[in-house]
C-alpha cells in the first residue's frame, strides 16, 4: 500500500563530528534507502538540514557564524553543494529529485500555503523526491522556522503524509539524557497528546545542550505531526535503513502514535502555519467552554491582552499561568480588545461606538492546541 513518507536529517547526521567535513557514507545511504522506498511504490520527501555546516566547510570557517548576513551567505554557498551531492548520488540511482526553499511565509499566507501543496503533489505525481530546506539566505529572523524538526512536522502536515522519520544523533528518546543521567529510561511509545505534554515539560526543565538543543525541538514536531494523523518516529541518523524496517513493523526508536481524529487542513494552518501575534489570557470559565464546550471565545472570558495584532491575525489563547491551551483567527484588533475584555458581548457596540461581532474568536476558527 502506498504511504507518503517525509524523512528529515539533521546537520550532526550529515557530518563528521570531529571535522564538520560530509558523512558521504550515510548521505549515500540515506539515498539508497529512499530510493528503494520510491521503487517500491511509497511517495518520499527529504527535508534535509546541513547547508550552513557546508558553507562552513567549503570556505573554511571553523565555527559556525552568529551574525544573521554572514550565516545566510554561508547558507547561500553551501546549499548548492549540499543539493549538488544530493543529485549526484541520486542521479547515479537514476532518481529524480527537486530542490524546494521554503520560508515561514510560504506557510503563513493562505494562498501561498495551498500553492506549495500543489507543487508537493506534482512533484510526487511526477515520481520526483522533493528535498526540502529552510531558504536561509532570505528568511528573516520573525519569519523563521527555527529548525528543520518544525520545518518537516508542518511539510508532513501538509502533505498528509502517514510518516515522518526525524533522523538524529541518538537512538530514541530516553526520560534524561543518557550521558549524564545514567539510569535513563528509553521510552519506546508515545501514545498521546497528553503524554506528549508532560514529556516535554520533563526535557525542558533539563536545562542541559541536550534537551534545549535537540529534544525539546523534535518533541514538538511531533506534536504538530501527530495532530494531522501523521505517525512520527525518532531514530538513529547513521543507519537510514532502519526506516524500511520501522515501516515493516519493527519497534526501534521512539514512536509517536497519531491521534485518532487528526485536525482539518484549515485548522492545523491555524494552529501551526501562522506565527501567533499577541497573547489572550482567559479566565477558567472561558477556557472550560473552548476547551470542552466546543464554544467561541467571547470578550467575557479575556482577562488581559497581550501584543499588537489587527483583525484575523493568530493570537494564542492562555490560561493564568501562561500555558497556551489553543490559537484561533480574532475579530478584533489589539486595542479593541483592551477596551472590551471582561465584558457582555451586548455591551461591544456601546464601548466602540460602532457594532462589532459577537465572539471574539469564532470556533471555527479555534483549534486546541
Amino acid at each position: 500500500m502506498t504511504k507518503t513518507i517525509v524523512v528529515k536529517i539533521g546537520t550532526s547526521s550529515l557530518t563528521q563530528p570531529e571535522t564538520g567535513q560530509l558523512a558521504l557514507s550515510t548521505i549515500a545511504t540515506l539515498a539508497e534507502t529512499l530510493c528503494h522506498l520510491k521503487r517500491q511504490g511509497h511517495r518520499v520527501i527529504l527535508v534535509s538540514s546541513g547547508a550552513v555546516g557546508v558553507g562552513c566547510a567549503r570556505l573554511g570557517l571553523t565555527e559556525r557564524p552568529k551574525a544573521i548576513a554572514l550565516k545566510q551567505a554561508v547558507a547561500a554557498v553551501g546549499q548548492g553543494r549540499l543539493i549538488r551531492i544530493y543529485d549526484d548520488l541520486f542521479t547515479t540511482l537514476q532518481q529524480a529529485i527537486a530542490q524546494v526553499l521554503l520560508t515561514r511565509s510560504d506557510l503563513v499566507q493562505r494562498s501561498r500555503y495551498l500553492n506549495a501543496y500543489n507543487t508537493f503533489q506534482e512533484l510526487l505525481g511526477l515520481g520526483v523526491i522533493p528535498i526540502v530546506n529552510e531558504n536561509d539566505t532570505v528568511a528573516i529572523d520573525e519569519l523563521k522556522f527555527g529548525d528543520n524538526d518544525t520545518l518537516s512536522a508542518l511539510v508532513a502536515s501538509l502533505v498528509e503524509a502517514d510518516w515522518l522519520f526525524l533522523l538524529t544523533d541518538v537512538d530514541r528518546l530516553y526520560s534524561a539524557d543518557p550521558r549524564s543521567v545514567p539510569d535513563a529510561q528509553p521510552i519506546a511509545v508515545v501514545s498521546s497528546i497528553k503524554e506528549l505534554a508532560e514529556l516535554q515539560i520533563q526535557t525542558g526543565s533539563q536545562g542541559s545542550p541536550w534537551g534545549t538543543g535537540g529534544m525539546v525541538t523534535k518533541i514538538s514536531a511531533a506534536r504538530i505531526a501527530i495532530a494531522a494523523g501523521v505517525r512520527t518516529v525518532i531514530t538513529q541518523g547513521r543507519f537510514p535503513r532502519n526506516i524500511e524496517k520501522i515501516i515493516q513493523g519493527e519497534m526501534i526508536g521512539t514512536h509517536f502514535e497519531p491521534q485518532p481524529e487528526p485536525t482539518s487542513a484549515r485548522k492545523r494552518w491555524i494552529a501551526y502555519g501562522l506565527v501567533p501575534a499577541g497573547k489572550l489570557y482567559l479566565d477558567e470559565g472561558a477556557i472550560a467552554a473552548i476547551s470542552l464546550g466546543g464554544k467561541s471565545l467571547l470578550a467575557a472570558g479575556i482577562k488581559a491582552v497581550e501584543g499588537e495584532f489587527d483583525t484575523q491575525n493568530a493570537v494564542q489563547l492562555c490560561d493564568s499561568n501562561g500555558n497556551e491551551i489553543a490559537r484561533g483567527l480574532v475579530n478584533y484588533k489589539s486595542d479593541e480588545l483592551q477596551k472590551i475584555r471582561g465584558c457582555h458581548s451586548r455591551e461591544i457596540s456601546t464601548i466602540l461606538g460602532y457594532a462589532g461581532a459577537e465572539t471574539v474568536i469564532h470556533r471555527d476558527n479555534l483549534v486546541l492546541t
